[in-house]
């Protein structure tokens, strides 16, 4: 029984890490691979159970490293998937955010290399609006007093230390478009930082959206908002 409970527990772990490099390669289709994740909670469980029926009636068989191991891969295939589905619950099923939701940044350079994904480069309208800022109210258009030109250096120095791929500079226009891509997945999201003037100050305003995917889990905001940490640390705020 041993050795089918660490059977179990190493699949229930399999299968709850593997999906995200396995459809990266283009294994397996998205589909599959969220299954993956149902499969490795129910076989961890299983596994679980199957341990505690081992210690109760086979206590003989059981050894501290069989038991731990077991233990930490079943736990980690039960908890990683509850935890998205926590964080689901926690935030909007949205997945274009932007510090400006009545006239967000327009995707121009980026918007051919979204020509075939499911989401749109026009903005998602009213509805999620409301759901944003209900939920990241934090999240509001950025005034600096920086030159035009220092602050589009800025959001490139920025956008370089986050590991973004920048697609499109357009310093007379305060334009900047990158890409980034999530580490577990590879899911794309695209990224438009606008910087206008108004008066003697600069308006900044940044919009992350999702190529694919009703809800973005929280990644844009979260995005959004260490880019705004980054770049005032490059600006020495």
């Amino acid at each position: 029984m041993k050795i089918l409970v660490l059977l179990m527990s190493l699949a229930a772990f399999l299968l709850v890490t593997l999906p995200g490099p396995l459809y990266r390669s283009g294994l397996v289709e998205l589909g599959a691979a969220f299954a993956g994740f149902k499969y490795a909670v129910i076989t961890g469980v299983a596994a679980l159970i199957l341990l505690i029926v081992q210690m109760l009636f086979k206590r003989q068989t059981v050894t501290f490293t069989s038991a731990a191991v077991a233990i930490v891969f079943s736990l980690i295939a039960i908890l990683i998937p509850l935890r998205m589905m926590i964080t689901a619950n926690s935030v909007p099923a949205i997945h274009d955010i932007s510090t400006d939701i009545m006239t967000p940044p327009e995707f121009v350079a980026i918007a051919p290399l979204r020509a075939d994904a499911p989401n749109p480069t026009t903005y998602a309208g009213l509805e999620t609006a409301k759901k944003q800022r209900e939920a990241y109210p934090e999240l509001q258009t950025l005034q600096y007093s920086q030159p035009k030109s220092e602050l589009v250096a800025a959001v490139e120095q920025a956008a370089n230390n986050l590991g973004w791929q920048l697609v499109n500079t357009n310093a007379s226009a305060g334009v900047i478009e990158a890409t980034d891509s999530t580490m577990w997945f590879g899911f794309k999201d695209d990224i438009v930082v606008r910087v206008l003037d108004q008066g003697g100050e600069r308006l900044v305003d940044i919009r992350s959206k999702s190529r694919m995917g009703k809800s973005d889990l929280g990644k844009n905001a979260e995005r959004i908002s260490l880019f705004i940490e980054e770049l005032d640390q490059v600006l020495g705020e």
